[in-house]
């Protein structure tokens, strides 16, 4: 309606420049003529006319201010700089923006060819919604990744990630390379250190190069792929799909499911990825307990936000929990041998055989610089090591930080975080009544550690690790022995998209019935780069 009185006034204002054109001049001795009197009259009714429609035009505008909310415009009056504009066109002058009282995006405004670029769901590979979900914003919390290093030190990103495709269908491509230089006193590191994407030989170790994918399927789902090769200790690639799934985005009463091949929310440091990590290798207890590959598998998990003041999530997963990455339930182990007893390696026989992974976390606020995090979770299934044999796992985890109030970048911080683990895992005679006997072992462990980021992008971290393994009367596996360790390190963190730390660590591996004890030294130099914006994953 608008852009229709803008036109009559256009052609009203041309009309009365053309009759002031065709009327005399001051100067000019008019001729005694009624035509031109005639002409004069209707010049004066078309100024009229202009004025009237200006006035039913500062009418509508602030009628449809009042409608959408906004202050009145500065200029006195908008719509007689239209007329001018029009009448008279000037590169300085333009029109104020047009309002109208509807959000129709086809209304308000035209669409340009190219789509904006959409920006990632604040989700975490738990497959929750950070955004929201917490009383806290600290990114300790609500992600696992390091203390974000920006030139801005709010924790904006130096760069965007690759992305392919737009509006409500997406994909976000990253890239992330980690190595080490490991030097230990110990020939047989492989054995030493526990997880698979720790440094397993002594120089150069190529552990964990990460090509990640995630964005939305559709206005339902989103999804997360993510593909890690690695390098053996005779420089050969693995390749292996560490994740890839899909969860939803909308369901009601706060509830998310999500399907496919995914790490398992057990604790903190299981769902996570060695980018993220705070130390340069595996706490001893996740490597020997949830295995080295950590526990994961394909299945399907549901979660629930519990509708309470502070942050609360219970979380169901099941999973088939069969091969490597089922460590101590389904696993076949090498060569159809685990704790020296030849496994069943069976298909599934009913719900049983399942692994179901329980978790309930809470976080709450301390103070405007304090926050804590505790979590409970189990872990149900059977073993392949006798045709009942069954394993339980429970943990218990817990984090502190705090974090300046007047912080640059998260810094300074401190943060304290801590895992205690336990297992029951009945180990069968295997496929036959030979040696050895069936054995019930009872193993837990822990570790704790503290990282102090004294200056922005500097970290300081000292961890202390402890796994109490019960003695088997009848094998000597290196993998049932004792032991504890210190560790300590300095990281530096130039940018957020890359990594350098210093790592010591002294493994204290003691006596039982078959092996001997030893002290072991090794210290890592580990360097990472991250090519785009990384996507958050489990806090």
């Amino acid at each position: 309606m608008r852009n229709f009185l803008l036109a009559v006034i256009t052609i009203f204002s041309a009309t009365i420049v053309s009759a002031q054109q065709v009327a005399p001049s001051p100067n000019t001795t008019p001729p005694a003529s009624p035509d031109v009197e005639n002409l004069r009259q209707q010049v004066q009714a078309l100024t009229e006319t202009v004025k009237a429609l200006q006035q039913q035009m500062r009418d509508q505008q602030t009628a449809i201010e009042k409608a959408n909310g906004t202050a009145p415009s500065s200029s006195p009056n908008p719509e007689a700089s239209s007329v001018a504009a029009a009448a008279s066109p000037s590169p300085a002058a333009s029109a104020p923006p047009t309002r109208f009282a509807t959000e129709d995006a086809s209304v308000v405004s035209s669409t340009s060819n190219a789509p904006t670029a959409p920006s990632g769901p604040s989700v975490n590979a738990n497959g929750t919604a950070t955004s929201g979900s917490f009383p806290t914003t600290d990114t300790s919390v609500v992600s696992s990744a390091p203390e974000t290093i920006s030139s801005t030190g709010t924790g904006a990103s130096l760069t965007q990630p690759i992305s392919i495709g737009g509006g409500k269908n997406y994909m976000n491509i990253s890239f992330d390379g980690l190595f080490a230089l490991a030097g230990s006193s110990a020939r047989d590191l492989d054995h030493i250190e526990v997880g698979d994407h720790d440094p397993q030989q002594r120089g150069f170790n190529a552990r964990n190069i990460e090509l990640a994918f995630d964005g939305a399927v559709d206005p339902y789902f989103e999804g997360f792929a993510n593909i890690v090769f690695k390098l053996d200790n005779d420089n050969q690639t693995e390749v292996e799909v560490e994740e890839a799934f899909l969860q939803t985005t909308s369901l009601p009463f706060n509830l998310q499911l999500k399907a496919g091949q995914f790490f398992s929310a057990f604790g903190r440091i299981n769902p996570t990825h060695p980018h993220t990590w705070d130390f340069a290798d595996a706490p001893i207890v996740h490597g020997r307990l949830l295995g080295p590959d950590g526990l994961r598998g394909v299945g399907a998990q549901i979660s629930w936000i519990v509708p309470v003041p502070w942050y609360s999530q219970l979380i169901l997963g099941v999973q088939n929990g069969r091969g490597g990455t089922g460590y101590s339930f389904r696993n076949p182990g090498d060569g159809g041998m685990f704790f020296d007893r030849r496994t069943t390696d069976r298909e599934l026989r009913g719900l049983q055989d399942f692994v179901w992974i329980p978790r309930w976390e809470n976080s709450v606020d301390l103070s405007p610089t304090q926050v804590v995090l505790a979590g409970v979770s189990g872990a149900f299934g059977s073993n392949e090591t006798g045709a009942d044999s069954r394993t339980q796992i429970y943990g218990a985890d817990f984090l502190y930080k705090w974090k300046s109030a007047n912080a640059e970048g998260g810094f300074p911080f401190v943060k304290w975080q801590t895992e205690f683990m336990y297992r029951r895992f009945e180990a069968g005679r295997g496929v036959n009544e030979s040696f050895p006997v069936a054995e019930t072992f009872h193993d837990w462990g822990l570790y704790s550690q503290v990282l102090w980021g004294f200056k922005k992008g500097w970290v300081a971290g000292i961890r202390g690790d402890y796994l109490e393994m019960e003695d088997s009367r009848f094998t000597d596996d290196f993998e049932r022995q004792s032991r504890s360790r210190i560790s300590a390190n300095l990281t530096w963190y130039p940018t957020e998209f890359s990594k350098i730390r210093l790592q010591y660590n002294h493994d204290f591996l003691y006596e039982n019935f078959f092996l001997a004890d030893r002290d072991v030294d090794s210290v890592f130099l580990q360097f990472e780069f991250i090519l785009g914006a990384h996507g958050a994953h489990k806090f």
